[in-house]
């Protein structure tokens, strides 16, 4: 087949979404796949001297391959397009699409996993993997996640706020602590912060007028962080993460060795039917299709808590969801064809 796998785009997680993207198009290219690689927001421009055919055989840059530690500064990236197009579809990015079997949204965050790539490619005829342009819209919102799913599952008791530098004070005095602050529509853990202490939940309120201010406040909950991903409707083994410092944060999930990860992650079985029931049935209540990945805390009582889900998980080298495949005999190469096989479905079904 010919694929295009998308990737990068203006997100704080374009960094993220590279790594994703270069296994992807190794495991393509090793499955006999032809697969081209390109950045959404750059687009042809980093192929200047190759024309649309030629990239699927293109060498795929190895400074994509790593994670950087710190999110990208998507000002510096606006600025290095040379382009003058406007939109987040670079040059050439389009037309590369609608020629290819399917495209492999290699996509995380904003631009990309809130449902409006999809919308457009939708509207153009263009297959692509993963969920629809609704239920991406959906679970990259936590607050309407949680509002649509509480009362099938539980979670810890939140508050949306939208607010502005004058509203920060107000909202710090009315607000409990301890309590864990994070953008509405971010993942990969970025903006996110545990607040032990009011001076604690200003400063991260205040971080998080670079976010948009808009966010949600979430009653703090002590446990250990368990995730599941599931894959055509069925649960995958859970996994546990383990911080070496600190909580799961942006560093700890992309840095080697930053984290202990233990798939299958210790649970008893009844614990373990649960955290599968409980993903499984966020996953079918917000409409999702072809996989996703569910993130839970269980504390100290055995007591499960449902947090977030994420519709596009990570294919990097330390991410989880191709690490709970593997717990279930589905190798790298092997998860991917299972998600264009299945994404094929779908399209041919919507």
């Amino acid at each position: 087949m010919k694929i295009v796998v998308l990737a990068g785009g203006l997100s704080p997680e374009r960094n993220v979404s590279l790594s994703s993207g270069t296994k992807i198009a190794q495991a393509l290219r090793g499955l006999g796949h032809t697969a081209a690689l390109v950045d959404m927001y750059f687009g042809l421009e980093d192929y200047p001297d190759l024309d649309r055919e030629e990239l699927y055989t293109a060498p795929i840059p190895e400074r994509w391959q790593s994670v950087d530690r710190t999110e990208p500064d998507l000002e510096a990236v606006r600025a290095a397009r040379r382009w003058a197009g406007k939109g987040d579809f670079g040059p050439g990015v389009l037309e590369l699409c609608r020629e290819a079997d399917i495209v492999f949204l290699a996509l995380h965050g904003q631009c990309g996993e809130d449902g409006r790539v999809q919308a457009a490619f939708d509207l153009l005829g263009i297959p692509y993997t993963g969920s629809g342009y609704l239920g991406s819209a959906i679970a990259m919102d936590k607050d309407l996640t949680k509002r649509l799913t509480a009362h099938l599952v539980d979670t810890p008791d939140w508050r949306f706020a939208s607010y502005g530098e004058k509203d920060v004070d107000s909202l710090t005095s009315r607000t409990a602590v301890p309590c864990v602050v994070k953008p509405v529509d971010s993942g990969s853990s970025i903006g996110v912060s545990i607040a032990w202490e009011k001076k604690e939940l200003r400063a991260a309120l205040l971080e998080g007028l670079k976010h948009g201010g808009r966010c949600v406040l979430e009653r703090y909950v002590e446990g250990r962080e368990i995730q599941v991903g599931v894959l055509d409707g069925k649960a995958l083994p859970a996994i546990e993460i383990i911080p070496r410092k600190g909580f799961y944060d942006y560093e700890n999930k992309y840095q080697p060795g930053a984290a202990e990860e233990v798939c299958p992650a210790a649970l008893t079985p009844e614990q373990a039917a649960e955290a599968a029931k409980s993903a499984e049935t966020v996953y079918s209540a917000l409409g999702l299709a072809v996989y996703s990945r569910a993130d839970f805390i269980l504390d100290r009582t055995g007591k499960l808590w449902f947090l977030e889900i994420n519709t596009l998980p990570g294919m990097t080298p330390t991410s989880l969801m191709p690490q709970e495949a593997a717990a279930a005999g589905i190798g790298y190469p092997a998860l991917c064809q299972r998600i264009i096989d299945s994404s094929l479905r779908q399209r041919r079904r919507s």
